[in-house]
């Protein structure tokens, strides 16, 4: 079923372009989306929005380029990682939601014994082994991810779990951008009754960040 016509979606609801429609209403129709969108165009928003209004716990997994000075960087986990989760804590707060109240953090026993955690941030690095069930799951900015990361992530994951890989096709930030497995695997899946993919176009940051994300590489 696609998003609920008389739920607010948190505000977004009659705001939503054809496009960010389509995307959203993937998400609740489809086992895996795959939106292929520039920067400042929702896609992390929406995703998170989404998450919340189906009600699993969301598994946040990024893609850490630096991963090998990750172990020389200063602080535990969560600080080396930090950097990488402003897009999401940007999405919290636009539906409403304190980041230091729902992400999980092993020091906000209060919140957890309340229950108001629900988003579980990781970096791929932490993924192997795992077995994910019953869970949102973001991949996030995947074009980050190589073909074998991107593999690591998806085969954990069970067919209960509702996945979005969302991703810039232009904007690898890979040392070898050849490497990433992000279209890749969007390809890989297009044609899979139990998957979508989605564009995302307009960038509603304004004009300036618009042309900026014209230039091709």
């Amino acid at each position: 079923m696609p998003l609920p016509k008389d739920s607010m979606f948190f505000g977004f609801a009659d705001k939503l372009t054809d496009e960010q429609r389509r995307y959203v209403d993937s998400i609740f129709d489809n086992r895996i989306t795959f939106v292929n969108a520039r920067a400042g165009t929702g896609k992390t928003t929406l995703a998170v929005a989404a998450a919340k209004l189906l009600g699993k716990p969301l598994v946040y997994v990024i893609s850490p380029v630096e991963e090998k000075r990750m172990g020389f960087l200063p602080g535990d986990l969560k600080a080396k990682e930090s950097v990488y989760f402003s897009p999401l804590e940007d999405a919290l707060y636009e539906i409403g939601e304190d980041p230091r109240r729902v992400i999980y953090d092993k020091d906000n026993v209060e919140a957890q014994k309340r229950g108001d955690v629900w988003v579980y941030p990781k970096s791929h690095v932490y993924v192997r082994g795992t077995n994910v069930k019953g869970k949102m799951v973001i991949i996030s900015e995947a074009q980050n991810f190589t073909r074998g990361e991107l593999k690591k992530v998806l085969t954990r994951l069970h067919d209960d779990c509702r996945v979005i890989v969302e991703g810039h096709a232009d904007q690898c930030d890979l040392p070898d951008p050849k490497k990433s497995g992000f279209v890749p695997y969007l390809e890989h899946f297009r044609n899979q009754p139990y998957a979508n993919v989605c564009d995302l176009t307009v960038n509603f940051r304004g004009e300036l960040a618009q042309h900026a994300d014209a230039l091709k590489w």
